[in-house]
Formats: structure tokens, sequence, C-alpha cells
């Protein structure tokens, strides 16, 4: 089992990017697809979020990459035989608070073979018996298939139905160049994360959040936009949706996928968002809006119809009037709302970033904004990491340092919470 008494070189990045998964252990089995060169990526990413990643292999697995690999990725040894030390009970039994049990098994990637052999009970290698010992203790399950797309046919359908039927958790296959491809690392992480927040804190609010740039239209076929990805507000959909939300969220043109899950109403213009919002408020109570989208400030003062011309206009003036403020019609809408207010600047220094942004807090009579530097590559639009300053009215500030945006999401839902909670209670 896991020694305790040297730490691990590895165990360093523990934590380097977020501790969203601290306490957690992940009992990561793969198997014998060429896609386990991604497993080693995938423990690394796990563990920077905090996780404690056991490494479990099939004898096919350890004919395609070394256990002494996975054993350097995680800084645990990799069990590839059961033993006397009982390590399918020691990591899955049914054995209510016992030290080093797993949180959830993570099969990725699986074969054919080895979803098979789950669908019908047969436990005849670490993983498969890893398996079943914790679908018997209740332990969260999830299955990453990857195979030859030719192998991905109705049986092994069938046999993914019947794991979904018993409440096993399956991701993918993404069906590309004649290969039924295991899913995305991003996609495996947000699974994970999904699953292993068991804060349902959300539970009953209605969340409406704002993710992705806005085009205003010059002509039938030119518009004006910005280099958001959309990807913020994302994230803290998808965070509040795993902790209980319901949650609609209203998004520009976003460069990043939005999960099928999301309850999502797609617009393109500053007036198209504050239409959504405005119906949106018109018609449902919600509980608190984050405005996380890069909503233009200007916008043509007309839009040419047809295709301006290159070759008849050599000096092109586009002149522009200021788009209403969103959080003014949210807040015209629902005096009792709960708003979330962002604002991004460029290569300001800390005190101005949280002047400007405590500034356009008191303006727009938001309830709590959030402050980022945009022009930091690092943190910007397209960064999958961002660092924030959560301003309160009374100037409180929370200071949410570089960390992945799904962990930011979920510190910025946090303060939300607390301070929509504590508002509630003096109203």
């Amino acid at each position: 089992m896991v020694k305790h008494q040297l730490r691990h070189p590895s165990k360093d990045i523990i934590e380097s990017k977020g501790t969203i998964l601290r306490g957690k252990t992940i009992c990561m089995c793969l198997t014998g697809s060429v896609a386990v060169i991604n497993a080693p990526i995938i423990a690394r990413e796990l563990m920077r979020l905090g996780a404690e990643v056991i490494p479990v292999m099939s004898k096919a697995a350890t004919k395609l990459i070394k256990p002494s690999l996975m054993h350097w990725a995680t800084g645990n040894p990799t069990i590839t035989k059961l033993t006397g030390a009982v390590e399918h009970v020691f990591l899955a039994g049914d054995r209510p608070n016992a030290s080093g049990k797993a949180d959830l098994i993570l099969v990725c990637p699986a074969t054919a073979n080895t979803i098979s052999k789950i669908a019908n009970g047969i436990d005849d290698t670490p993983v498969t018996t890893m398996v079943s010992t914790a679908f018997g203790s209740s332990i969260p399950i999830v299955i990453v298939p990857a195979m030859h797309e030719s192998m991905y046919h109705p049986i092994i359908e069938q046999n993914i139905a019947i794991l979904k039927e018993h409440g096993i958790d399956v991701l993918g296959p993404r069906l590309s160049e004649g290969k039924a491809k295991i899913a995305k690392v991003d996609d495996v992480i947000d699974r994970v994360l999904d699953l292993l927040i068991t804060s349902r804190d959300l539970e009953g609010k209605k969340v409406l959040i704002t993710a992705g740039p806005s085009r205003e239209a010059i002509d039938d076929i030119r518009y004006l936009s910005n280099k958001s990805s959309g990807r913020m507000g994302i994230e803290i959909a998808k965070e509040a949706s795993a902790r209980g939300a319901e949650v609609l969220l209203v998004a520009g043109e976003c460069s990043v996928k939005i999960p099928d899950y999301i309850n999502t109403k797609h617009v393109e213009s500053a007036e198209d968002f504050i239409n959504a919002i405005k119906d949106e408020l018109s018609y449902t109570n919600y509980d608190i809006f984050i405005s996380a989208a890069a909503i233009s400030d200007y916008k043509p003062t007309e839009c040419v119809e047809g295709k301006i011309s290159s070759d008849e206009v050599e000096e092109l003036k586009v002149n522009m009037k200021l788009t209403p403020k969103i959080l003014n019609v949210a807040r015209r809408k629902d005096y009792r709302l709960f708003i979330v207010a962002f604002k991004a600047e460029i290569k300001v220094s800390r005190t101005e970033l949280i002047d400007r942004a405590h500034s356009r807090l008191l303006k727009s009579e938001a309830d709590l904004i959030v402050a980022n530097d945009v022009g930091r590559e690092d943190i910007g639009f397209n960064s999958k990491d961002n660092e924030v300053y959560i301003i309160d009215k009374e100037k409180h500030i929370t200071h949410i340092e570089k960390s992945t945006k799904r962990y930011v999401a979920s510190r910025i839902l946090d303060v939300a919470l607390e301070k929509y909670l504590n508002r509630e209670v003096n109203i």
C-alpha cells in the first residue's frame, strides 16, 4: 500500500494548481489500450488539484507502459497484482471511515475487453476486481473507453448501457479517424471534479450566468468583438451545476466547449445578451446572477446591409455608441437579485485594479465584483488559469491566487453564497 515514510518527489506537484481535490484519493485503473500513454498526464493533473492518485494496471496495460512510469507519475507504487495485502479491499472495500480508502475509481483508458468483463461481473484482473469491489461499496466509478472504432459495436454499446443503468459513469468515447478515442484530458478532469464535489450547498438555488464575448455587426459579415473565450463563465456554470444549482448559461460565441448538460441560451450581440437577461428575469425568480461575459461597451451606430466593399471604400470610419449596462438592466428587473459583476483591466497595479473594480461595483449596484488583469498571458482570456480579487461594497477583498479557472469558480461561488445568505438573513 502507500508508504508514507518518505515523500516521493513527484508529490511536490500536489495542489500546485489548487486545492479543490484536497483530501481525495483516486484509484486510477489502466488497461491495455494505446491511450494508456495519456494516463500519467491525467494522473498528474488530478494531483495538481490536490488528489492522491493510486495506480492499478492490468497485465495488458503493463505491456504498453511500465508500472514504474505510473509510480514516478503519482509517487505511489503501482498495483499490478492482488496479494495478501488485499489491495482491492483496502482501497475499495466497504470499510466505513477507513483511512486510505478511495473516493473514486477511474478506469482510464478502458478497453472493450475490460468494459465487457465489468458489465458481466467478471473479476480476473486487478482492474476488474477493483471495480467490482468498488461497485459493491457504492464508490463512484468513471469508465473512459478507448478502442478502434470497429470494436465499438452494438455489443459494446449494450455493455456500456448496462454499466450506465447500474450507476457507473461512462465518459466518451470520441469517434474520430476510425478510432473510438479516449475523452479529452480536460473532460476527464471535469467529470472527476463533478463527482467528487460532495457539497450541494446550491441545491434549490437558481443561478443565471453569462459567458463569452459579444459580437457587434458592422455589415452582414463583419463584426467587432474581443478575445474572451468564455472559459471563466463556463467553469462557473459547471461548478454551480455540480453543487446542485439550477443553472442557465447565456453564452456568446465561446471558443471553449460548453458541456451538453448545461442549459444554455446562445446569443450574439450586446443587445441579445440584454434581451435574454430581461426575458429570464421577467419569467423566472433567480437567486444569483453572475455576469462573467465580456459584453461590448460600444457598438456601431448602424449596420450596413450586405458587405462593405474594399474596392469602393479606401478608409472606413465606424461611428460607435454606448451599449446599455447589463448589470443596470438586471438590477431594474429584480431588486432582490444577488448580482456578481466582473471587471477586466489590462496591465494596471493591484491597487488600481481594486479601486476601479470597487468604483464600478458601487455604480452598478451589484453585490460583489470580481476583478482580474486580462492583459497577463498566464491568466488572460484564453488561459486555463486565473487570478482574481473578489470585492464587496465595503471593499473587503478576497484574493484568489493564480489557479485553474474551475478552482477560481469554486471560490467565487463560495464567497457569493456566503454573502447571499448573510444578505437574506438581514433583509
